[in-house]
């Protein structure tokens, strides 16, 4: 199979609301690389814990609709459930497999492992994600730390297939992606912006300018006074560091602010002016949902097109189907 050197692929779990921080820190970004871009809802995904099935489907075609709505109109939009290469290379792969690796993967550790309700597919999911990556033949996959350990299974799994059935896999580089704008949690500045809906310290894509206002009026600071007390310093300021890095990525300036207050108000205009082109784009999408389905409905079927060929060659390696 013959590699796609610059196909980008991304997918994101509609396990909640998309905030500021996936804005600023992926959406954005991708935007900019839309070029035989493959961006995908992860829907299947969402469902390695317990989740409920409408506010599944309503999480996803809000997240579907946002993303167009965020300026993804160029590159394949679609909906893992709706291309069912996936889970069936998922499968050829967990028969690749082992129980001791996938033992090893810090996600189940942290969210699964001694607990009696544990699903499975929480088990399972790293190999799910290496059927997500490898179907698409990318040579060089742009990984974060906490996502490394799954790519790395990737590779593992795309070797071990090629060595026991023959080269069918494209065995991906591993590159740190230049890092986009880390928007941490207003309430507590030491973790990342959470999707969940009852995090107080997030700002979702779809807050009115009034709940930004509230939102980031109790950001967390600190006690310091002074001229000097507005000021970039992670380790001793996490809170007023952060306020400033969403100033600044949301194209606002910190020059001439240094009073708490001051910082908030700005903050607060900067993040609203971003925000409010994207309200406005999801509000026209929204009242014609049709499109948005029809727009992923045709990423679905590229991605079908696109897969197809790799899944027919695992499928008669392994020995499933005719061979060749």
């Amino acid at each position: 199979m013959t590699t796609t050197p610059t196909r980008r692929l991304s997918l994101l779990t509609p396990s909640g609301r998309l905030t500021l921080g996936n804005l600023l820190g992926a959406i954005g970004p991708m935007a900019h690389r839309q070029d035989d871009a493959y961006y995908g809802l992860s829907d299947l995904h969402a469902m390695t814990t317990t989740h409920d099935p409408e506010l599944l489907r309503s999480r996803t075609v809000e997240m579907a609709t946002l993303l167009l709505a965020a300026g993804l109109d160029r590159a394949t939009l679609f909906r893992q459930s709706q291309v069912p290469a996936h889970a069936q290379l998922a499968y050829l792969l967990e028969c690749t497999a082992y129980t001791g690796e996938l033992n090893r993967m810090v996600q189940f550790k942290e969210k699964g492992r001694g607990r009696d309700s544990t699903r499975v597919s929480l088990y399972t999911y790293p190999v799910l994600m290496a059927a997500d990556i490898l179907l698409y033949r990318p040579a060089v996959v742009p990984v974060g730390e906490d996502q490394r350990q799954h790519v790395e299974l990737t590779r593992d799994l795309a070797v071990r297939f090629n060595r026991a059935y023959g080269q069918v896999f494209t065995v991906p580089e591993i590159t740190t992606p230049s890092v986009g704008a880390r928007v941490m949690d207003l309430s507590d500045p030491t973790r990342k912006m959470s999707k969940s809906a009852d995090a107080a310290g997030s700002i979702f894509l779809l807050d009115a300018p009034d709940v930004v206002r509230r939102k980031v009026s109790r950001a967390v600071t600190d006690s310091e006074a002074g001229p000097s007390a507005v000021r970039a310093d992670r380790e001793s300021k996490p809170g007023v560091t952060n306020l400033l890095e969403v100033l600044a990525a949301c194209g606002g300036s910190a020059d001439g602010i240094t009073t708490y207050g001051a910082l908030k108000r700005a903050v607060t205009e900067a993040v609203v002016a971003t925000l409010e082109p994207i309200r406005k784009r999801y509000a026209d999408l929204a009242a014609d949902p049709a499109h948005v389905s029809q727009v992923y409905a045709d990423g679905a079927a590229r991605c079908r097109e696109v897969t197809a060929p790799l899944l027919a060659a695992a499928e008669a390696a392994i020995g499933l189907g005719p061979h060749g």
